[in-house]
């Protein structure tokens, strides 16, 4: 878990962990924020929890992790015109407002409201299930993460990225100088990230 001052581009702390939770965020603010650090903003990925967590500090969603949750529903092509559409609408993230954007989804989803409805019968089981779920849940991902996708634009003078692009550069370089070194041993590798991140 590594957190990175986007103003400096410089990591300045971070964190081995067998998976990220809310509690290790919280807890990695409270180190930053007891160590002389003020947090103006915090850019994540969309983990549930994550938006309500940090009283008073403006939260924003990563725009291009949202982009991605909304490919891997729909696929890079969708096949169908509605999941065109939405992947369409989706590419408009950084380039729109809070109100354009919710606008847009909501005449998307009047257009397909009731396609978005249909169901289908599974023979065996009798149970009824909604055929296009991955589209439904695309939507609904959208809809609720709408609040926290603009928050950059709600504080201009604050310069919150709306990505955490620079922070994946760091991972990225990281993966590609730790495949050379494959092989070495965890404490060693830890050493090497250490020094990379550093």
């Amino acid at each position: 878990m590594v957190f990175r001052d986007s103003y400096n581009n410089k990591n300045i702390f971070w964190k081995y962990l067998p998976n990220e939770t809310n509690a290790e965020y919280i807890s990695g603010i409270e180190h930053l924020i007891s160590n002389g650090w003020s947090i103006l903003g915090i850019v994540c990925d969309g983990k549930r929890g994550l938006f309500t967590a940090f009283k008073g500090i403006p939260v924003q969603m990563c725009q291009f992790h949202q982009t991605a949750i909304i490919t891997r529903y729909l696929t890079q092509n969708p096949k169908l015109l509605a999941g065109k559409e939405l992947s369409i609408l989706t590419s408009t993230l950084t380039k729109v407002g809070r109100e354009e954007f919710s606008d847009m989804l909501e005449k998307w989803h009047k257009k397909w409201a009731d396609f978005l409805k249909e169901k289908t019968l599974n023979d065996e089981s009798g149970r009824w299930f909604y055929t296009h779920r991955k589209l439904r849940s695309a939507y609904r991902s959208l809809k609720s993460n709408i609040p926290y996708l603009f928050i950059y634009l709600d504080y201009p003078e604050l310069k919150i990225p709306n990505t955490t692009n620079s922070l994946e550069g760091v991972f990225s370089g990281l993966e590609t100088k730790i495949r050379v070194h494959t092989g070495i041993k965890d404490e060693r590798k830890i050493k090497l990230v250490n020094e990379l991140l550093a």
